[in-house]
């Protein structure tokens, strides 16, 4: 494979000796967790593989706000919120079970006072829109709300640099904590769990807190629901019918499977071959 040659994705990861596609989660990434040198620091410290492709999103109904939270790195970290109408480009990462784990893990998903929830959204209200027309869902969502910007109305988060300005003139507290600077709220922060866990509280006690409007989504457990296994959002085309994915313990005999049910079989005519094309993408896209 040459530099810069495109191929299709499954075959890159098969290539590289990779979890394929569709055995991976797809998630919403929001803040660090996009940013491909953060997730490979996470991965390599722990001697997983930093392979994971990224995929642009045009994402409805969800804008970038402040988490209630210091971060002992040194910073107060971005988390989406519920903003009817809006439309954000973001990525969706495809993590393997391994990723996963260690994503989950620097969020706090199992732990009792951890930061995020990971939840799945619901396309139909919140369509994520891939480059291939096909639409999907699921994200992190903070335990403890979003800062909101006086009014009530969450913050957007323009930029660390900025906000830890904005920040800071707003609260003498803070000031007098974390230094008139935000190099020298980094500084301060960068290690100091107690001094975090203060600013933290000051935000609640400053009354400055509220709900990002994803809580409602979120369920007992994080779901463990793989790409193929997600059923896209879009409207069947007409004349297309559902199939189901094989499952692992089906001997297949080295031959590729559709699995339908036997109502959609007689329909057919119990035909021996089918032909799969994905209807869920648009007409001029069913090339790929």
């Amino acid at each position: 494979m040459d530099p810069g040659e495109s191929v299709p994705l499954d075959y890159a990861l098969m290539r590289a000796n990779e979890t394929l596609a569709g055995d991976r989660f797809p998630v919403l990434s929001v803040g660090s967790n996009a940013c491909p040198a953060q997730l490979q620091h996470k991965m390599n410290g722990l001697g997983i593989s930093s392979t994971i492709p990224m995929v642009k999103v045009r994402a409805t109904g969800i804008d970038i706000g402040v988490s209630a939270y210091v971060s002992p790195l040194g910073y107060v970290s971005s988390s989406p919120f519920h903003a009817p109408g809006a439309t954000r480009d973001l990525f969706v990462t495809w993590l393997d079970a391994a990723q996963l784990e260690v994503v989950d893990a620097s969020e706090g998903v199992f732990t009792p006072g951890g930061e995020y929830d990971r939840v799945m959204l619901p396309g139909a209200d919140f369509p994520m829109e891939m480059p291939s027309g096909e639409l999907l869902g699921g994200v992190y969502v903070h335990r403890y709300g979003v800062l909101h910007d006086g009014t009530g109305t969450p913050r957007h988060h323009n930029g660390e640099r900025q906000l830890l300005t904005e920040l800071l003139s707003e609260s003498r507290r803070l000031r007098e904590w974390f230094g008139d600077t935000p190099e020298e709220f980094s500084s301060r922060a960068r290690g100091d769990d107690q001094l975090c866990e203060k600013g933290t509280r000051l935000f609640r006690d400053e009354e400055r807190i509220t709900r990002s409007g994803l809580e409602n989504y979120v369920p007992p457990a994080p779901a463990y629901t793989v790409y193929d296994d997600i059923r896209p959002s879009n409207t069947p085309t007409p004349g297309t019918h559902r199939v189901a994915r094989t499952p692992d313990t089906y001997d297949q005999r080295g031959s590729g499977v559709v699995r339908m049910s036997s109502g959609l079989a007689a329909d057919l005519g119990h035909p021996r071959h089918v032909i799969v094309q994905n209807a869920q993408v648009p007409q001029a896209r069913h090339a790929r």
